[in-house]
């Protein structure tokens, strides 16, 4: 071993009482071939032979055990074993209690083959994250194809004063194992050591039909355990399609408890310091701003873009915010400080506001989950404003408008920092404005063609693009339209390998404006076109322009079991105007074709207007977002997006050749059609 035995970060020791002893022998004696697992080696997977975890909670640390074994019969296994890192938080111990193969029969120690280095986590130290987390290095020299490798460790985490809600609250997430590997067998413990009774629900469990069980919810009394142990076992959830069972283990408690133990501590923030007390230079300029919505938008800026973000893994394991006047005088904070400030402000100019709790990587999980503090990980401000109500996420850059002109955040569930709060569910929404509002002219004439495309982006879409514009270089903006109207016209089909700048000629793109009030960004592309009608294998010529963004393709090939649809598309209008100097067939079926789609979560609509040398499509798609829909309702749904891309999601005119034999041509042609 070329470290020493003990460092900050890790230990090699034996594992602690609770975790158990097994003996060499006692290995061995796991590690037996069976007709099982023979018939998933000669499958072509790797195999673990056992598989023990246990998880450990008092009110003053939490642990976890795992010991395994499992075969390294696959390259790409045996490279992932040679190498592997551990990330530690602040005062937590990486304990190694074992780490052998066995070869031939015969126990290994490769403890003295092991190299350990400790590592700043470098992936989290940037981009306004502070994190004394450390990486653990750990390299195992002369591990070999078909070897069993065993490896028995533990992580434990004691609790500081900064883990003040960690000391009284426990939440953990046992998740099935991983479906790729076949187990000889798995167990899981839990442990309760707290003084307070933890509550356990198993979820998304299923029957031998595979039906998804009814939630089930028990406890645990301090010193009890929860098992689960399964012999031969492969997880049979379909991971595209199904959720992986899982039991959620919680410090028992109602949401009205948590919020009535959260909400004091926000409080007495917001009864401490008065705006004016620490920031009179701010209050003033609010004070000088005369419109109620414009001091509501210079406040949201304000905290949004000139205090700094700094996410500190370490405090955030707690929710006890920091003063506004220190995030004022500092310029910095983390969500919970900035919403504070927020708040303090909003106060100030008489804005009704509220800071809530939420997580937006687990949203969907929070209605299965049992009530816990610890289940959300960010903070954002709700406002009420003119009967309306809008949430902020105050840690965001560079979004502008008033605020019913702001992007809009997706989530469904969050809490209220308030007394007696229950989780809430937030209202379906539909937007009052268009988030793409697009005008695509298109005239052909001899055998030049003149495109010019002008869009107008609110909202998210507005901020979203104005950040591209501000971080992308001109001529990659411009290759990214070319190459979105390569496909969109169809020459995809008829000049596929062409160098996109050799079609789209002269192509420029603009800024038109930018209103950072109505949060409107207008851009407008042109360029030339020599050849450009699409010309089929019949040398038949069209001119097309089909956007495939609006058909939805997520919709239409979505196939999730378990998981609702999530909907959250934006509104979309579009113009879109085809014109030639030559004669088309003005009641082609497809250019002619309109549609009316009347769903319980979008209106969608396609009108046309015809003339003898072209035509104009308009298109409005309002849908009904951040919901979910129903599975009753989704086949519904996702029949009238295939409704939208069968020829209704833009436009294609045919046109008729000149010349008498064309002419007697196109007539038998729509004869007979």
């Amino acid at each position: 071993m070329n470290n020493p035995i003990q460092i900050e970060n890790y230990k090699i020791q034996k594992p602690e009482a609770w975790a158990g002893k097994i003996e060499d022998y006692e290995l061995i004696d796991k590690i037996k071939d069976s007709e099982f697992s023979r018939k998933q080696i000669d499958e072509g997977r790797d195999y673990c032979y056992f598989l023990d975890k246990k998880y450990y909670t008092s009110n003053t640390e939490n642990s976890e055990y795992v010991c395994m074994a499992y075969t390294l019969n696959e390259p790409v296994n045996l490279e992932r074993a040679s190498v592997s890192e551990v990330i530690v938080e602040e005062n937590e111990v990486y304990s190694i209690h074992r780490i052998s193969v066995l070869r031939d029969g015969v126990l290994i120690d490769k403890i003295p083959d092991t190299k350990i280095k400790v590592l700043d986590s470098e992936n989290q130290s940037s981009g306004g994250i502070l994190s004394s987390n450390k990486k653990i290095n750990i390299t195992i020299k002369d591990l070999r194809l078909y070897d069993v490798l065993i490896l028995e460790d533990s992580r434990f985490k004691a609790f500081t004063e900064r883990d003040f809600l960690r000391k009284e609250f426990s939440k953990y997430v046992w998740v099935s194992p991983d479906n790729y590997w076949a187990y000889g067998s798995f167990k899981f413990t839990f442990i309760n050591d707290r003084e307070q009774d933890i509550a356990y629900r198993k979820t998304f469990f299923r029957d031998e039909q595979g039906n998804v069980l009814e939630p089930e919810t028990h406890h645990l009394k301090k010193g009890e355990r929860f098992v689960i142990e399964e012999d031969n076992y492969i997880n049979l959830a379909d991971a595209s399609r199904e959720i992986f069972p899982f039991i959620d283990f919680a410090t028992e408690n109602s949401w009205k408890d948590l919020s009535n133990y959260i909400a004091p501590i926000y409080e007495e923030m917001f009864s401490t310091y008065s705006l004016k007390d620490f920031a009179p230079h701010l209050a003033e300029k609010l004070d000088a701003i005369a419109s109620l919505d414009e001091k509501l938008q210079f406040a949201i800026e304000y905290v949004q873009n000139h205090i700094y973000y700094i996410f500190n893994a370490d405090e955030m394991n707690g929710h006890k915010p920091q003063e506004p006047s220190v995030t004022y005088e500092n310029k910095q904070g983390d969500c919970k400080a900035k919403c504070v400030l927020l708040k303090v402000i909003l106060d100030y100019i008489g804005v009704d506001s509220s800071v809530v709790l939420v997580n937006f990587h687990t949203d969907y999980y929070i209605k299965y989950y049992l009530p816990s503090l610890l289940s959300f990980n960010h903070v954002v401000v709700k406002i009420d404003y003119k009967g309306q109500e809008y949430f902020v996420d105050a840690t965001v850059r560079d979004e502008f408008g008033l605020i019913e002109n702001r992007g809009f955040i997706y989530f469904m569930h969050y809490l209220e920092v308030k007394p007696d709060q229950v989780l809430q569910e937030r209202k379906s929404y539909q937007f009052p404005y268009y988030c793409i509002d697009e005008k695509v002219e298109f005239n052909a004439q001899n055998t030049t063609g003149r495109l010019k495309l002008t869009t107008t982006y609110k909202g998210n879409r507005a901020n979203a693009m104005r950040r591209y514009f501000k971080t992308t270089n001109k001529r990659e903006i411009v290759d990214s339209w070319n190459s979105f109207l390569f496909y969109g016209l169809n020459y995809s089909n008829d000049r596929n390998g062409t160098d996109i700048r050799n079609i789209f000629k002269d192509a420029t793109i603009d800024i038109v404006s930018d209103d950072k009030k109505l949060n409107e960004f207008k851009i407008q592309y042109s360029s030339t076109v020599d050849d450009p009608y699409y010309v089929d294998p019949q040398k038949n010529r069209f001119l097309m322009y089909f956007d495939r963004n609006v058909i939805k393709a997520s919709a239409r090939d979505f196939i999730h079991k378990d998981l609702p649809f999530w909907h959250n598309f934006d509104s979309e209008k579009y113009e879109i105007s085809l014109n030639t100097d030559q004669k088309i067939d003005t009641q082609e079926k497809y250019t002619v074709q309109e549609s009316t789609i009347s769903n319980p979560y979008f209106e969608y609509k396609s009108r046309k207007k015809i003339t003898k040398n072209g035509a104009t499509v308009f298109i409005e798609y309002n849908p009904l977002v951040n919901l979910e829909i129903p599975q009753d309702q989704f086949e519904k749904f996702r029949e009238d997006h295939h409704t939208i891309a069968d020829s209704n999601f833009g436009l294609g005119i045919d046109i008729i050749e000149p010349g008498i034999m064309n002419m007697i041509k196109f007539n038998f042609k729509k004869k007979f059609k």
